[in-house]
C-alpha cells in the first residue's frame, strides 16, 4: 500500500484469548478518558489505546507498576474493577521476546516512564503499517507476564469484547510473584 510505512517485525493472530484489564470502579468498559493517556506503545493525541494483561496477576502487576512509577502508595490506587476480556485479532505484532525488541533497537520492558518515548515511536510506526495490537513481555512481570497494546482508533475495538461485569476489589489484592517496580 503507496504510503503506509513499512516496519520488519513477525506478525500473529490472537484468537479467542482471555485477557484482563483492570478500571477505575464503576468505569464502562469502553471509558475513553478526555484527553486520551499515553502509555508505553502510543501517545493519546496520536492513537488511544487500551492495554489488556494475560492474567490476573499480571494486570494486577502492571497496576502496581503504574501506582509505583507516579510515586502512589498501593492503597490510593484502590477501589478498581477487573474485567475478563476476550480477544480476537488478526495482525498483532508479535514483540513478545528479547530478539524481537532488540532487532527494533528496544531493551526489554522495565517500569521506567524515561523510556517510554523509544517503544512509543515504534508503537506509532505499528500503527501506521496497520497492525492493530502489539503483544510483549509485560514491564512488571517479563518473566512469566505478557501485556497486549490494542490501539483504538474508534470508540470500540471490533475483536474485543467484555466478559460480563467486572469483579470489584475495594483492596489491594497481594502483591503477584515475580513483580519488579
Amino acid at each position: 500500500m503507496a504510503g503506509v510505512p513499512t516496519i520488519d517485525v513477525d506478525t500473529i493472530p490472537i484468537e479467542d484469548e482471555t485477557w484482563f484489564r483492570h478500571t477505575r470502579p464503576g468505569a464502562d468498559f469502553w471509558i475513553a478518558p478526555d484527553p486520551p493517556p499515553d502509555g508505553r506503545w502510543q501517545r493519546g493525541d496520536v492513537v488511544r489505546a487500551i492495554y489488556v494483561a494475560d492474567s490476573a496477576d499480571t494486570a494486577w502487576a502492571e497496576w502496581y507498576r503504574a501506582l509505583s512509577e507516579r510515586a502512589v502508595p498501593s492503597d490510593r490506587g484502590f477501589p478498581r474493577d477487573l474485567w475478563r476480556v476476550r480477544v480476537t485479532l488478526e495482525r498483532v505484532a508479535d514483540l513478545s521476546t528479547a530478539e524481537a525488541l532488540k532487532a527494533l533497537g528496544l531493551p526489554t520492558p522495565r517500569p521506567s516512564l524515561g523510556e517510554w518515548p523509544r517503544f512509543q515511536a515504534v508503537g506509532e510506526r505499528l500503527f501506521r503499517a496497520g497492525f492493530s495490537a502489539i503483544l510483549s513481555p509485560s514491564a512488571a512481570r517479563p518473566e512469566t507476564g505478557r501485556s497486549l497494546a490494542v490501539f483504538r482508533p474508534v470508540d470500540r475495538i471490533a475483536g474485543v469484547r467484555p466478559l460480563g461485569r467486572p469483579r470489584h476489589f475495594d483492596a489491594a489484592p497481594p502483591l503477584p510473584r515475580g513483580m519488579r517496580t
